[in-house]
């Protein structure tokens, strides 16, 4: 090679070993800023399980979706610190890539297992929501009810004075007729208590079964992205 060759390539070199050096340290501050990712994913998750209450059907479907909708963070910490493979890692990276590795293996397996378990939690709540409503709407029409007992074994002019004494004014023009509107009033009560408790159990279901839909797909798919991350990330884990 000719010394003006040399000289042409010696710039050329420079650049190169300027490009590199940019590159280890974009890597370090991207691989840095995903193991701060990671143990803020670290300090949510250990908020959400205190204090735990396992077997708590309610508890485990809102820790089950809180960990799902908070998840992206870890995948996004996971990503970072895995960029680059094994290009300019302390020594004490090595162990921790290979750690995260392995450990991705196991959250896709864990998110696996959960789904399941968060769709048994799903028809537990929806059959508790039902039975909550429905006792609550019975007490109040057996309430009613008992009202309308009370006010069919009452004579008119009783009804009229205790109207009176509520406070409500009287618009009828006979007692008799007084006491049938009142009964009616009752009975009107009793099918709205009816037509309100379906609505709400409509409503309930329509609502566990979107965040039951969102939270069980949405670990599905975290599921295969931390098998991903394992499956390619096998540099990580050979010797």
């Amino acid at each position: 090679m000719t010394k003006s060759n040399s000289d042409k390539l010696i710039p050329v070199i420079q650049e190169l070993q300027e490009f590199a050096f940019n590159q280890v340290g974009s890597m370090t501050i991207l691989r840095v800023l995903g193991y701060g990712l990671l143990l803020l994913a670290l300090f949510d998750i250990v908020e959400t399980f205190v204090p735990p209450s396992f077997m708590n059907p309610v508890w485990e479907f809102q820790t089950f979706g809180a960990i799902v909708e908070r998840i992206p963070v870890t995948l996004i910490g996971l990503a970072l610190v895995f960029y680059g493979e094994l290009q300019a890692r302390a020594k004490w990276e090595f162990f921790t890539v290979r750690l995260l590795s392995w450990l991705s293996l196991l959250l896709a397996i864990v998110f696996i297992v959960l789904i399941p378990v968060g769709v048994s939690n799903t028809v537990r709540l929806s059959k508790q929501s039902y039975n909550q409503i429905n006792n609550l709407s019975q007490q109040q029409i057996t309430q009613a009810e008992q009202v309308e007992q009370r006010l069919s074994q009452a004579k008119p002019e009783q009804i009229e004075s205790f109207l009176k004494n509520q406070g409500r004014s009287v618009q009828a023009s006979n007692p008799q007729e007084l006491k049938e509107k009142v009964l009616s009033e009752v009975s009107q009560a009793k099918e709205r208590i009816k037509l309100q408790a379906q609505a709400n159990q409509s409503t309930q279901r329509l609502n566990l079964l979107k965040n039951s839909v969102k939270w069980n797909l949405g670990a599905l798919v975290t599921a295969a992205l931390f098998f991903i991350f394992w499956k390619t990330t096998n540099w990580a884990r050979s010797k």
